[in-house]
């Protein structure tokens, strides 16, 4: 009998899973793996737009991408850089000229809906400069506002580079 009634559970369950309502996180959301979600396509130009931007060496360009807020926040190794103005400033002083800048791509990124005015993206980035190549990881939490799709929180972490301790 208590076999029998943790069947029917366990069926229930799954049921519930596949209806989308499970009361997690994303039920009743599109599977990003498995159907596009509009916003996703927006998202995605933007990161490419914002990619040609860093390519040609325009961090203004670049920078059209975050939200034009003292609230904008920039996470990295070197701590948390708070507000659209100081992360601009932050990749002017990184990246002073397009020697500095490199070329970028991303790679393995992934767009996530949170609700219809929120996601976030798990990615990649390489840059290639003439003499290194650094890479790393990054989440990058997004906003849907009358302008479109805006970085409101960017978490960027890099790979210690070959050869090194790994404590830059």
């Amino acid at each position: 009998m208590l076999q029998a009634i943790r069947v029917t559970a366990l069926i229930l369950f799954l049921a519930a899973l596949s209806l989308g309502v499970s009361g997690g996180r994303h039920a009743g959301l599109a599977s990003p793996a498995t159907t596009t979600w509009a916003g996703e396509a927006q998202i995605r130009e933007l990161l490419d737009t914002q990619t040609a931007a860093w390519n040609r060496g325009d961090v203004d360009a670049f920078m059209a991408g975050y939200w034009k807020s003292d609230q904008t926040e920039f996470v990295g190794a070197n701590g948390i850089t708070r507000g659209w103005q100081a992360v601009h400033d932050r990749y002017v002083r990184n990246y002073p000229d397009s020697k500095a800048m490199g070329r970028l791509t991303f790679s393995n990124l992934e767009v996530h809906p949170v609700c219809a005015n929120a996601a976030y993206a798990i990615g990649q980035f390489q840059l290639e400069r003439e003499h290194d190549r650094p890479a790393g990881i990054f989440t990058l939490n997004f906003r849907k506002f009358p302008e479109g799709w805006r970085i409101v929180a960017d978490h960027t972490t890099a790979f210690p580079e070959a050869g090194s301790s790994g404590s830059h």
